[in-house]
């Protein structure tokens, strides 16, 4: 039986080496231009390639974002990109124009094409259109349900449906949004959106002199336009059964040790799956994992169907339950210690939790004694990107991070 795909976003080369070191089948990056995450880091033409043999290499794969809505002026740049892409062999471009989706399927038929979610894939017979058109596969949108994404997988065998299944949503549709643009003139839909849905909004009633009169939402605050993030790690088998083949989280602009934690409790629940059936829900830990990086309040969204309880009122995004203080660089056999570069600050005798995506997983070290490179005491590990040793009998690989 072949698994699904795992599928992780990747704003940068470290981004996608961590997103394949802790269990990602696939990335989705987007280049310089023509992407609508433009103020992620990205990757040069020359990082493409680069990704593309490490993607290779392991055996998985690398999909590309060109999935602005075109100008005339972005044609020219738009169709030597689209070529680019088709002559570094990556998996697949992920597109929204109906213009560049044409240019692609018709003048580089090599690129596999798959439908962005910005082009608003909600029934049976527009993912019909796009199959016909030469997709191979289209990227639902978020607000589908369950029963929905069957249906059209139903109407439509042979085409491969990817569907979000963790992450930030937009309050607009299929993120078509006007807001970014009215508010701050940079425009969502070229890839500039600056979240103005996650700001917090006051509600002002005009009163019959003229005056504004202020309307409190409650007393946690009016982040009316905020979408909680969507989890959906208790429903992998009716994804599964819906017939969606990749689990896409969302996230392109998210940190490494989000993308470390995320990817690691989805692969390790995906494969517990496949192991254990519905019986790896038993095992409350991935949604835990899940609770300790910086999310927004968790919702199934339109998934099991209609929900009226999508907006988050709390706040713009909570912490997590643990802070990522370390990364490991490496193990000293000799010394019995840990090589680490500090993320952020902590102390002798302090108890790091390990992420990893080997056994070692949620193992806790006590740190008994630290230094530096040149061998003078630490106690107290606050220079940021400070290179320390840690003493651990418990070994531990680069790419491994230390959480509190």
């Amino acid at each position: 039986m072949q698994k699904v795909e795992l599928l992780s976003p990747a704003g940068n080369f470290e981004k996608l080496k961590t997103a394949f070191y802790y269990g990602a089948d696939a990335v989705y990056v987007g280049g310089k231009n023509l992407s609508l995450r433009a103020q992620a880091d990205n990757f040069s033409n020359e990082e493409l390639i680069e990704a593309t043999a490490y993607a290779h290499n392991l055996g998985k794969k690398i999909y590309v974002t060109v999935n602005i809505f075109a100008h005339n002026r972005d044609l020219e740049l738009a169709e030597n990109f689209i070529a680019f892409l088709e002559s570094i062999g990556v998996d697949g471009a992920i597109m929204s124009d109906p213009g560049l989706i044409s240019l692609a399927l018709t003048k580089y038929p090599k690129l596999p094409v798959h439908i962005s979610t910005q082009a608003n894939i909600t029934n049976k017979y527009i993912a019909e259109f796009w199959h016909k058109q030469g997709a191979e596969r289209v990227v639902l949108a978020r607000e589908l349900s369950l029963k929905e994404i069957k249906d059209i997988k139903e109407y439509n065998p042979n085409l491969e449906l990817e569907a979000f299944i963790h992450g930030a949503m937009c309050i607009s549709y299929s993120g078509r949004c006007l807001l970014s643009e009215y508010f701050n003139h940079r425009d969502a839909n070229q890839g500039d959106c600056v979240q103005a849905c996650r700001w917090n909004y006051a509600i002002r009633e005009v009163g019959r002199d003229g005056d504004y009169y202020e309307i409190s939402e409650n007393d946690r605050g009016t982040y009316i336009l905020n979408s909680k993030d969507l989890n959906m790690i208790d429903y992998i088998a009716d994804f599964i059964n819906a017939g969606v083949v990749s689990f896409k989280i969302e996230g392109r602009m998210k940190s490494e040790y989000y993308l470390a934690t995320v990817v690691n409790a989805y692969r390790r629940a995906i494969d517990a799956y496949y192991k254990l059936g519905e019986d790896y829900k038993k095992d409350r830990l991935y949604n835990q994992e899940l609770e300790k990086t910086a999310h927004r309040a968790f919702t199934t969204a339109y998934m099991l169907g209609e929900n009226k309880n999508t907006v988050n009122h709390l706040n713009s995004q909570s912490k997590g339950t643990c802070v990522f203080m370390a990364v490991v660089k490496g193990y000293d056999e000799t010394t019995s210690e840990i090589i680490v570069e500090m993320r952020n600050r902590f102390k002798v005798g302090d108890t790091l939790e390990v992420l990893s995506p080997s056994d070692n997983f949620n193992k806790k070290i006590t740190i008994t004694e630290m230094r530096d490179l040149n061998g003078k005491v630490v106690e107290d590990a606050k220079i940021v990107q400070q290179v320390l040793k840690i003493k651990s009998d418990i070994k531990l690989s680069q790419g491994y991070i230390l959480r509190k």
